[in-house]
């Protein structure tokens, strides 16, 4: 009888942790309109092994609009603004803009900022608890964005880690740190000038 009990309570346990990594996921994506958090990425080989390494600062708003600022190794800046997409090589001193509608597929950007029935694009499944995360994974209906599988770790209810596997075995785990959710937002972080002199990419 304790045997039983105690494997009931096994089960009743980690059926609650895959459902709370699915309700956070959930609430993240409906209740968070506004979301800000310094990020730590890098890109493994498919021995794990790491190949590029940077840092930056985000800000979110749905639904559509987001800023990436990579200051480490090297500056650039992605905005979308809820039509276009402007990707600035400051070093490079060259702007790629491309429209939003259908650019973004199922990525993660799609996830962070926008807005609808994430069961339309992807296909959720609750990994359970692993570490200090409760983890759940999307696999994407269509494959357009990217990226094959995308794993997204919350500690206390909150995203702390997301982890995206391409197609070929390559993944980029985005550490995210000093989160807030539901601030105030200035609106400029979500639009975006070319500077003078730099080259302006049409895709």
């Amino acid at each position: 009888m304790q045997r039983l009990i105690a494997i009931l309570v096994l089960f009743l346990s980690c059926t609650a942790a895959q459902a709370a990594a699915t309700q956070d996921l959930q609430r993240f994506f409906n209740k968070v309109q506004r979301y800000s958090a310094r990020f730590d990425q890098v890109t493994l080989d498919e021995a794990m092994n790491p190949i590029q390494e940077s840092s930056g600062n985000l800000w979110i708003e749905r639904p559509g609009k987001f800023r990436w600022n990579y200051t480490v190794p090297y500056e650039q800046i992605i905005v979308g603004d809820g039509k276009q997409v402007w990707v600035y090589d400051v070093e490079l001193k060259q702007v790629a803009v491309r429209r939003m509608q259908g650019a973004l597929g199922a990525t993660p950007a799609i996830l962070l900022s926008g807005k609808g029935a994430l069961e339309g694009i992807f296909v959720i499944k609750d990994l359970g608890h692993q570490g200090a995360l409760d983890w759940v994974q999307l696999t994407p209906k269509k494959n357009d964005g990217g990226f094959e599988t995308i794993r997204i770790g919350f500690e206390k209810g909150m995203i702390r880690t997301l982890e995206m596997i391409d197609g070929f075995g390559q993944t980029t785990r985005v550490t995210l740190r000093d989160a807030k959710e539901n601030i105030q937002i200035s609106a400029d972080k979500f639009s975006f000038k070319p500077p003078a002199g730099v080259d302006v990419i049409t895709e």
